[in-house]
């Protein structure tokens, strides 16, 4: 009976309330503050994370409870008193079972002496008249105790128990978990109706999933507190007021005698808590260092992988995970020790109990052998109980915690409310907007101005088209239009009024609205265009697809308007979802139609498809038009050109190309991108004729495309989009493939459809986790000697307890004592071996847990840093995520092994151990009880899986709620311009009906399977005990035996049950180490790790790149390189100059080969890049780019980390510096070159990383030097210094420079003029100028390149 795990959670209570208490006093305060700043937001949310604020009280959780629920939960407590009392109420039976046991053995072991006899029901001397014996006392009656009869008695009270226990337990889980479920079912409606009426900016600080746990997880966890934990409380707590009760009012001497060794085993638990506590701290200290060199290396790997640093760093992670599997193989030790000290201190107890109370029973005679048991019995299931209820004060606290967030949200007024009736309606709208001194920036960003005092109108009936670069608050000034979020400062006007006055839906209702990704809701065509104007007719859809160019295409489909889209609209491409989505706004004949890039990511063809169908609707409304193609802005009545948040300029398209501003340098770039790629485009469209494969090739891969950009939009608010994808290249996105994706089906599905694969991994074999664990098999063979000691205890306390049993019928004064002395003896031994096997166990497996975890984290990093870098540019491999994989999936393996094993072998000797005992005595008896040992089983793991819950079934019940969910939330601002809300509010709802009703019908299984698993033990022992008298009665077996006989079955049949709950998770530990292996077992693209390839001495550094093309494997839809050509002789320097995002870097990232070309090659010394060997390349290769990653070491180990193949002395590093300019810096340094330059060189200035980096670069004598605007971070001063360093250290070398001042590149020997990853012009500097073509634009006009 593990005593051990259960007194901990006493300690645990205490906290609680204390936790509690102090958190009250600041509930109200809070609620106050939830809206007011957004510093105190993230103050709180920092707060929150330590520890979930309990600012709920327990009894709160029921706010939502109706009088039906409250009679419900009160009915199930009550059932839940009487059922906890049952086990106290079966000691009593038991007692009076185990006296009438003694009785009967005693008067068979006195008529066993032939001197005695029965007559009239009393023994009697045989040779003596009745005077003489009575004299002598002896008036021991015989003959009346019929032990059958009794047993059938007792068997009766032992089924009748059993069916009321069976009863109670039916009714007090069903009546709690049918009114948890009627509650969660309202708070759920509760929730999301008002998380669908909350402002935009709303969820910007809250993130879609995020809200999308709380509907599900948060929710669970309120309903884990309210539902059967609480009735398991209610019966655990009155079982252990009921036992103690017992106790004192059988025995009260016993129980104090056993209640004051309590203490011991108090103390060994708070011990042995505050002990983990701490070595665990230590652990994860000892780890967090290994854990932050893994964070930086990762986070830097483009360097690591540039200076070939990889094996080098695998080293130095090594060298930190030492300390923390010391660490962890301590706490190991003292778990065991502490675990085996508290079985030592329970069987110290029982000796003590047995011996003390069977001094009560033979030499005072106060109590009988009954009275000892029930005693004995009673304290000790009190305590078990008491153990067993704490975990439902954790599932409390968390349903408080998780309530909070869920109930402030319910309890929250959003600030704009989208579905208030509030606010007039205006009769007639002209359609004039106004901005009057508008300042405003997003609630989740409030540092960040993004309009700034914007005055502007737009008169109606007109055209207005927005333009400038991203981030200058074009997107924003629309959002503002349709009252997404409010300004700050100033107002937005309609027709002169204000419209916060306006009602909300109403002024939505007068606004058509076509994004740049449009979205589609997972229905039809005709339903998606409804959702323009509710209650449509089908003339008017029909009418509204006509005007869009969309009634053709709509036509051709084989189920024209009853075409599903699919998810998120995935079965259509762009140009067809671009013409659903306009349709849908002109459904609703609006008065002012805002397009936001409406085409920018559409391919040529549909562009003008769908361009004209806006140019058609756009007569008669005021519309404004945001776009980055020239050609759709050109005929806009008015052009307003922002920066900085204020509309700088405007006029027609002439007037401002006079001005040479915003509009100016954004054309120049564009028209000379464009000439060139529509050179390009010819070019390509004659090889596509020759090549019909490369057709495909573009089809699929501008499908999953989509999808992945879809995924990422969808992420961000809209306004960040344009900053992450660099604008020049937005519009490209489908110009280039020779038929662009308008036919592409291959989409969102597809994405999804990864990502589930990513996530569900085949769990690993075990035998594939032990190989890696076999070095270690000495220690497992040990810890497995010990948990088969420790498994076989158990049983031998059975055997023990029934023969003190057996003592109390010996006639002998003197013997018994003796026997039961021996007998005590016996169980202090047993205790003395359970320490040490215990803390054998503790040690063995832990070491070798440690060992195994820190060779897997070791391995598993390795193969991180052996990984092509295009594998880091995936979201799920984000450095963050990396480094928690190694923290916790490696740590999680060793649950498959160590403990693991040890608990496997623990109850299989239990079992085994214990059928073999019982056999041994009467296999009569045990075939009878093992009949009810698998329902027994059944029970334990049914228990075990209760304590966990039934998350999963109640996971799929909501699936379909949590899609309309999703989607509502995912595209909450369509929605909120198409006025939905309430429509996916009425959804929800009707979905949330088949997981209540599921849930009712849980609620009665559950009730049974709960009520059946506490009445088993009940069945099972009236039919063993009945069957035992038979046998003592008529096979003359000793009552003793059959007690040993039930107890032993009985304890094992519960630890096979309990196995099954005290495994730490082995499933997750299975998946955890299969994750592992998937990435061990990956293989790299570009493996650095290989010396395949070729290698020669003289290396010149002679580079060439012909037709290069490239994607980036994270956002496949954007083609960065297209069909670069330009070479370079060894010696010479090359210069790029284009304005960002052109594929300047790009080219020189396939050149250190972190990514291969997808078309094309690269040629270094006349060979292919990809046949070369990669650590060969790149320690050719030094690099110096515009933010200088340095590592948290001294300026000596930075400068040493350029050559990681030798060892580099420190003349070597001397005279690097010099070169680079920074030696005399280093010297006028305290520490000199053991000064540290703190994480990521944060202790220094720009210009001295710089310096650094280059010193590292010239340390490995490169013969190709790379400069990736490595002078572009710095002012003047130092960019001298950093200049000059640079011309030094491209003496004799092959350069490639990127840079963005002029004065950088003039004399360079050629220099490439790169748009849209195309060199549109080469040659030096003077020829270029006589070209006047772009590079002569922008030396001429001053206009940064970038």
């Amino acid at each position: 009976m593990p005593g051990s795990v259960k007194l901990r959670s006493i300690k645990k209570f205490g906290q609680e309330n204390g936790s509690y208490e102090f958190s009250d006093d600041e509930a109200n305060a809070d609620y106050m503050t939830v809206t007011s700043s957004n510093k105190d937001k993230k103050s709180k949310a920092g707060k929150k994370k330590e520890e979930p604020a309990l600012r709920i009280g327990f009894f709160q959780l029921f706010r939502f409870a109706t009088c039906r629920e409250v009679c419900m939960m009160i009915g199930g407590s009550v059932c839940a008193v009487v059922h906890g009392s049952a086990q106290p109420l079966m000691l009593l039976v038991f007692g009076l079972l185990t006296d009438t046991f003694i009785e009967y053995d005693i008067e068979l072991n006195e008529l066993r002496d032939p001197a005695k006899h029965c007559a009239n029901n009393t023994i009697q001397w045989r040779n003596l008249t009745a005077e003489e014996n009575l004299e002598l006392n002896m008036t021991r009656s015989c003959g009346k105790l019929d032990i059958e009869y009794e047993m059938t008695n007792f068997a009766y009270y032992y089924v009748g128990i059993g069916s009321a226990v069976f009863i109670l337990g039916y009714l007090q889980i069903s009546l709690w978990v049918t009114s948890a479920a009627r509650q969660i079912q309202i708070i759920r409606r509760l929730y999301f109706s008002k998380v669908m009426r909350m402002e935009i900016g709303w969820f910007d600080c809250n993130s879609v999933g995020e809200l999308n746990t709380r509907m599900s997880d948060d929710i669970n966890k309120i309903n884990d507190a309210i539902a059967d934990q609480v009735s398991i409380f209610i019966q655990r707590f009155t079982t252990f007021v009921c036992g103690f009760l017992m106790g004192f009012v059988r025995g009260w001497k016993l129980t104090l005698v056993i209640i004051s060794v309590s203490p011991l085993i108090g103390v060994g638990a708070a011990l042995m808590a505050l002990f983990v506590a701490k070595l665990t701290g230590r652990e994860l200290q000892a780890y967090a260092k290994a854990g932050a060199v893994a964070d930086e290396v990762l986070s830097s790997i483009r360097t690591v992988a540039a200076f070939g640093g990889e094996k080098k760093e695998v080293e130095r992670y090594d060298h930190n995970l030492i300390s923390a599997q010391r660490w962890g193989v301590r706490k190991g030790l003292i778990m065991g020790f502490f675990t085996g000290y508290m079985w030592f201190i329970i069987f110290l107890c029982y000796a003590l109990a047995f011996w003390y109370g069977s001094s009560l029973v033979v030499d005072t005679l106060e109590y009988s052998p009954g009275t000892l048991l029930q005693v004995f019995f009673g304290v000790l299931i009190a305590a078990l109980n008491l153990g067993q209820a704490s975990p439902c004060l954790e599932a409390f606290a968390s349903g408080r915690g998780a309530a909070t967030t869920i109930f402030e949200t319910i309890d929250r007024e959003p600030e704009i409310d989208c579905l208030s009736e509030a606010g007039y309606k205006l009769d007639r709208v002209r359609g004039d907007l106004e901005y009057h001194n508008v300042t405003f920036h997003y609630p989740s960003r409030p540092e960040v101005k993004i309009l700034d005092q914007l005055n502007l109108q737009v008169k109606s009936g007109e055209t207005t088209a927005f333009v400038g670069p991203s981030g200058a608050g074009k997107s924003t000034a629309i959002q503002l239009i349709q009252r997404f979020y409010d300004p700050k400062e100033g107002m937005v006007t309609l027709d002169g009024h204000d419209i916060r006055g306006l009602n909300i839906q109403w002024l939505r209702s007068l606004i058509g609205i076509v994004e740049q990704e449009p979205v589609l809701f997972a229905t039809t065509i005709a339903e998606n265009i409804r959702y323009g104007r509710p209650g449509v007719s089908h003339e008017d859809i029909v009418k509204a697809a006509k005007e869009a160019n969309a009634y053709n295409f709509i036509m051709d489909l084989p189920q024209k308007f009853d075409t599903l889209v699919g998810e998120g609209g995935g079965q259509m491409s762009g140009g067809q979802k671009q013409r659903i989505a306009i349709a849908r706004a002109l459904v609703r004949n609006p008065r002012i139609l805002l397009l936001d890039m409406a085409t920018s990511a559409l391919d040529n063809e549909s562009e003008a498809v769908v361009q004209e169908a806006l140019d058609k609707v756009r007569l008669g409304r005021t519309t404004i038009s945001i776009a980055h193609r020239l050609s759709t802005i050109k005929n806009a009545d008015v052009i307003v050109g922002f920066e900085h948040g204020r509309a700088v300029e405007r006029g027609k398209h002439d007037e401002l190309l006079d001005r040479k501003g915003v509009y100016f340098t954004l054309v120049t770039l564009q028209s000379q991108g464009d000439k060139a790629l529509n050179k390009k485009a010819q070019q390509m469209a004659e090889e596509a004729c020759a090549d019909p494969d490369a057709e495909r090739k573009s089809l699929s891969r501008a499908g999953s495309y989509r999808a992945s950009l879809r995924a990422s939009v969808h992420r961000r608010s809209r306004s960040q989009l344009s900053s992450v994808i660099p604008e020049s290249s937005v519009p490209i996105a489908g110009e280039l493939g020779p038929s662009s994706y308008s036919e592409s089906y291959i989409s969102k599905g597809m994405l999804a459809e990864e990502e589930e694969e990513e996530e569900q991994v085949k769990p690993a074999p075990v035998a594939r986790i032990l190989k890696y664990n076999a070095p270690e098999w000495p220690y497992m063979v040990f810890g497995s000697i010990g948990a088969a000691v420790n498994g076989g205890v158990n049983p031998v306390y059975s055997l023990l307890f029934s023969q003190i049993l057996a003592t109390f019928s010996m006639s002998d004064p003197l013997a018994q004592r003796g026997e039961i002395n021996g007998i005590c003896m016996f169980f202090v031994l047993v205790g003395v071996i359970s320490f040490f096997t215990q803390m054998l166990q503790g040690y063995s497996f832990s070491k070798s847990g440690e060992l195994l975890t820190r060779r897997l984290r070791r391995l598993g990093f390795q193969a991180m840093l052996g990984q092509e870098i295009g594998w880091y540019d995936d979201h799920r491999n984000s450095p963050g995520a990396l480094t928690t994989r190694l923290a916790t999936d490696a740590s999680q393996v060793q649950g498959a092994t160590g403990s693991q094993i040890g608990m496997i072998v623990n109850s299989l000797t239990n079992i085994g151990v214990a059928i073999i005992i019982s056999f041994y005595f009467s296999w009569k008896l045990s075939l009878v009880i093992m009949c009810f040992l698998p329902f027994l089983a059944l029970s334990g793991g049914f228990q075990a899986k209760m304590l966990t819950g039934f998350a999963k079934q109640d996971k799929q019940a909501m699936e379909a709620a949590g899609q309309i969910s999703g989607e509502a939330l995912n595209n909450i601002r369509t929605i909120a311009g198409l006025g939905k809300e309430r429509r996916f509010v009425e959804m929800y709802e009707a979905q949330l009906e088949a997981p209540y009703r599921a849930a009712l019908k849980k609620a009665n299984v559950y009730g049974a399977c709960y009520g059946f698993a506490q009445c088993v033990v009940f069945m099972a022992n009236s039919a063993s005990y009945r069957f035992g008298g038979y046998l003592v009665r008529h096979e003359g077996l000793h009552f003793s035996l059959v007690f040993r006989v039930i107890s032993a079955i009985v304890t094992s049949g519960t630890a096979l049950g309990r196995a099954s709950s005290y495994t730490p998770d082995y499933a997750k530990a299975k998946i955890s180490a299969a994750r592992f292996f998937s990435l061990l077992d990956r293989i790299p693209k570009i493996s650095v790790y290989s010396d395949k390839g070729d290698k020669w001495a003289d290396f010149r550094g002679d580079i060439e790149f012909i037709d290069c093309k490239f994607t980036y494997p994270s956002r496949p839809d954007i083609q960065v390189l297209n069909g670069l050509s330009v070479s370079v002789k060894p010696g010479q320097t090359l210069a790029f100059v284009g304005s960002s995002g052109c594929g300047k870097s790009t080219s020189v990232q396939l050149l250190e080969r972190f990514y291969d070309p997808d078309f094309g090659k690269v040629l270094v010394d006349g060979r292919e890049s990809s046949s070369i060997s990669v650590q060969f390349l790149r320690s050719k290769i030094g690099i110096v780019s515009q933010e200088p990653i340095l590592f948290d070491c001294s300026i000596l180990e930075n400068i040493r980390y350029g050559d990681n193949q030798r060892e580099l002395s420190m003349d070597d590093v001397i005279s690097a510096s010099k070169k680079a300019q920074l030696h005399d810096f280093v010297m006028s340094l305290p520490e000199k070159y053991n000064t540290n330059v703190g994480s990521q060189g944060s202790q220094l200035s720009r210009g001295q990383k710089q310096r650094i980096a280059i010193a590292r670069a010239i340390i490995r004598d490169p013969k190709i030097l790379l400069l990736d605007e490595a002078t572009s971070a710095l002012d003047t001063e130092s960019e001298k210094t950093v200049q000059e360093a640079l011309d030094k250290a491209r003496e004799g070398r092959t350069c490639i420079v990127i840079a963005h001042r002029l004065s950088t590149i003039q004399n360079s020997d050629i220099i490439a003029v790169m748009s849209r990853g195309y060199v549109i012009e080469k040659g030096t500097h003077d020829h270029l100028m006589s070209l006047k073509g772009a590079y002569y634009k922008l030396v001429t006009t001053g206009a940064p390149i970038s």
